[in-house]
């Protein structure tokens, strides 16, 4: 398996994941030239972001831990661009990090807030 297909394959997952748990997908993989979201979903009126991440093992962290403050912002950005083109006005948004791995499945609700504060559009 590739690379790209065990990412899509981790992405799967986590969507299954979270739709168990109540949430509405939406989109995958969104790219903008400021970044990419690799799910976007609805947790009742509010649009999650969600970064995904898989670890074979936890030699170099754990998946969650690997979300830099730099991915951090081009997910933000990425968000944003969604939002303003979907017209998602007044949707309150939300960044979740969902980590695969020998642990099973984390699902971080909240995992970070973006610099400038929360993010409503």
């Amino acid at each position: 398996m590739t690379t790209v297909e065990q990412g899509r394959a981790a992405e799967e997952q986590a969507r299954i994941f979270l739709e168990r748990k109540g949430f509405r997908f939406l989109d995958a993989n969104h790219r903008t030239p400021l970044g990419e979201v690799d799910l976007v979903m609805k947790d009742g009126e509010t649009l999650v972001f969600v970064e995904v991440r898989e670890r074979r093992n936890e030699s170099f962290g754990r998946g969650f831990e690997t979300v830099t403050a730099r991915k951090q912002a081009r997910i933000a950005k990425a968000a944003l661009c969604y939002a303003k083109m979907k017209k998602a006005t007044g949707s309150s948004l939300r960044f979740d990090v969902v980590s695969l791995g020998p642990r099973g499945i984390e699902h971080i609700p909240n995992a970070f807030v973006p610099p400038a504060g929360r993010y409503t559009v």
